[in-house]
């Protein structure tokens, strides 16, 4: 029986002594290793925090003092810690999720994903405590340098420094460079002195006694604040020469550090003094990304932060490669955009390469900006370089396009600027989980004035559209792809002049028009599946790719009144979707066939493959195509037009009390 087996909470680790703790991390990190690599996940991340963990959990009394997660993949050591070993059915439907998550333990508390939030709830949970009289129970946060980027994170310092009273620990898990100790006699010397110097600046007695020296000089006329000048200067001169402060200390934080964040007594000595001072503390702590497993530490991209199935032993993908993905169709043809056109610059927020824009910037380096892990500044940065002429093309993932929707309504399209917006990963993500599910984007557009929105079906239109796009240069324009790999091309039968693709006509026997539907995007496939298992049942109908479904094209309209009824099959939620707005511009135009809106609900959706969320939800080829017969046959709303002679159906619809 191994150690890990034994931590079933985490004051198990209490029992342990320093030879175990260290072979407790081995373990660790050996469990990651087996079993990530089965299931995929984020496996850089969280071999690189597996001290800092412990440290955490032995020097802090979880759940009674909260610990958050910026971002949260890197919790899955924080989970084995806190007796969740079934590894086995991460990121699988029904098991566990790749995130904090409240419903899987008590320890949990900051379910989003999304970076930079962290230390705006270590501001709101210690106010609270305050508040309540709980004022004794910490609160501590592990943040990566990467988070920093992010201005919220700052908005938040600002506010957690202005009151001294609250005990908030920030680890600030630095892993943008390796850990290399100074080697020398001096150099351990000073590193055998660090702890003690904290030790002593964190004292209660140490912050009284500068205190009263700064009260008597600054109250000494002249003589007395110029003396207090020269020797404030000196201090922090020394200070910054010993261990850098930084803009920490110019908020007004304490400030632990460097420590070495694989050295697990190192990481508890900070973390001690960090808590014996009361207060809200910052310890940086430098670790490794992919610390201890030697293929992640080799992968110059990003050191394994995200895999799929790999072989545990060379860290090599398991799964065939070779097919397409829809990243790797926009990275090819937005390089080569950029070749033929001087005026595009690609902006990026900390992920060059998962949203490809890595080709552009090694023909490009210079016209390529990676503003880090801010979508705000990135869309309205983009505002002022179309204003000085460039035509942006800004690439994100789409849930984090919800992050920055006032600077795209009011920076960009109140501007009519020229920016074109790429949103990979939208739609559902599968495995991820709520807050990575690109599921928004489509319902939030749809109240952007003058907005352009794409949805490609395949690699051709993805190419095309992307052109398309960047030649409007008086509004804003989206593309939004899927996640994944992409199919064969579906190739239309006939385009109208407003650029809408018929994909299909599938009749009955008859001349009759019965069903319209409309395919957003990737949904193309299951579109035409809905309309073969229509023509099995005698029903005919259209299947129309829209293209660009902003703004709505005219011939959907015409299209629309010439059917009994319209079904739209979107990958968004369907409140507010497209279903909705082609529904308004019906009415606007006088056209009352009826609408199905057929898409996401507005809930949150657990993680799961692409296909099983599609199914928990009912939006499968099968369902749609069982509800579309039932409409046209009048027993389910919306009843489809009745054909010439027909009463109108009356069906299940419900009574009113």
């Amino acid at each position: 029986m191994g150690l890990l087996e034994t931590i079933r909470d985490p004051r198990d680790l209490s029992k342990l002594s320093s030879s175990q703790l260290s072979e407790l991390a081995g373990e660790i990190r050996s469990f990651l290793i087996t079993n990530v690599a089965q299931t995929g996940g984020h496996l850089g991340p969280n071999l690189g925090v597996v001290e800092l963990t412990m440290g955490i959990h032995r020097v802090f009394d979880s759940p009674r003092d909260s610990i958050v997660f910026d971002t949260g993949h890197q919790s899955y050591v924080h989970k084995m810690l806190t007796g969740r070993r079934n590894f086995e059915s991460l990121r699988q439907q029904g098991g566990l999720s790749g995130y904090p998550a409240r419903a899987e333990s008590e320890h949990d508390i900051v379910e989003s994903s999304h970076a930079s939030s962290s230390l705006s709830w270590a501001d709101g949970i210690s106010r609270a405590r305050q508040l309540t009289g709980e004022g004794d129970r910490y609160t501590v946060v592990m943040v990566g340098d990467g988070a920093l980027t992010g201005g919220m994170a700052w908005e938040a310092l600002n506010n957690i420094a202005a009151d001294q009273r609250r005990r908030v620990v920030i680890v600030v898990n630095d892993n943008g460079r390796s850990y290399a100790p100074t080697i020398g006699g001096v150099a351990d010397y000073l590193a055998s002195l660090r702890p003690t110097l904290d030790s002593v600046r964190t004292h209660h007695m140490y912050e009284n006694s500068m205190d009263w020296w700064k009260g008597r000089l600054q109250n000494g006329g002249p003589v007395g604040r110029f003396a207090y000048h020269c020797l404030h200067a000196a201090k922090k001169g020394i200070k910054d020469w010993w261990a850098p402060q930084g803009l920490f200390e110019d908020l007004g934080m304490k400030y632990v550090g460097p420590v070495d964040g694989h050295d697990l007594g190192a990481v508890e000595q900070a973390l001690l003094t960090a808590k014996n001072y009361g207060g809200p503390v910052i310890v940086h702590a430098i670790t490794e990304k992919g610390h201890g497993y030697a293929p992640a530490r080799a992968n110059d991209e990003d050191q394994f932060h995200a895999v799929g199935v790999i072989d545990p032993e060379t860290g090599a993908p398991v799964a065939p490669g070779g097919k397409q993905s829809w990243t790797s169709v926009f990275a090819t043809e937005i390089a080569e955009i950029a070749d033929e056109r001087k005026d595009i610059v690609g902006i990026t927020g900390a992920m060059l390469i998962p949203v490809g824009l890595h080709r552009f910037a090694a023909k490009h380096p210079d016209r390529v900006i990676d503003v880090g892990i801010a979508e705000q500044h990135a869309l309205t940065s983009a505002a002022g370089m179309a204003y000085g002429g460039l035509h942006p093309v800004v690439a994100l993932y789409a849930t984090f396009l919800n992050r920055a929707f006032d600077q795209l309504l009011m920076d960009i399209a109140l501007h009519k600027a020229g920016v074109t917006i790429v949103l990979d990963r939208a739609g559902v993500t599968g495995p991820d989980g709520a807050s990575h599910h690109g599921m928004w984007d489509m319902s939030m557009l749809q109240i952007v004035p003058g907005l352009h929105l794409a949805a490609p079906r395949d690699a051709t239109r993805l190419r095309e559209e992307l052109r398309e796009a960047v030649a409007i240069s008086d509004a804003p324009s989206v593309v939004r792809f899927s996640k994944g790999t992409v199919g064969a091309d579906i190739n239309a039968e006939e385009r109208t002049d407003d650029g809408v693709d018929v994909l299909a006509r599938r009749p009955s026997g008859d001349s009759r028009n019965d069903v319209l539907i409309v395919s957003v995007g990737a949904m193309a496939e299951m579109a035409l599946d809905v309309a073969d298992r229509l023509g099995a049942q005698g029903i005919s109908s259209t299947v129309v790719d829209p293209r660009w479904v902003l703004p709505v094209p005219k011939s959907i309209i015409t299209m629309a009144a010439s059917h009994r009824i319209v079904v739209v099959i979107e990958d968004g939620v369907r409140a507010g979707g497209v279903g909705s707005r082609i529904r308004q511009e019906m009415r606007a135009a006088g056209v009352d066939t009826a609408l199905n809106e057929v898409g996401l609900p507005v809930e949150f959706l657990d993680h799961g493959t692409r296909a099983e969320v599609l199914e928990r939800v009912g939006l499968t080829a099968r369902q749609v195509a069982n509800d579309v017969v039932a409409q046209v046959l009048g027993t389910k709303v919306p009843f489809a037009r009745p054909l010439p002679g027909q009463q109108m159906p009356t069906g299940q619809i419900p009574k009113i009390k």
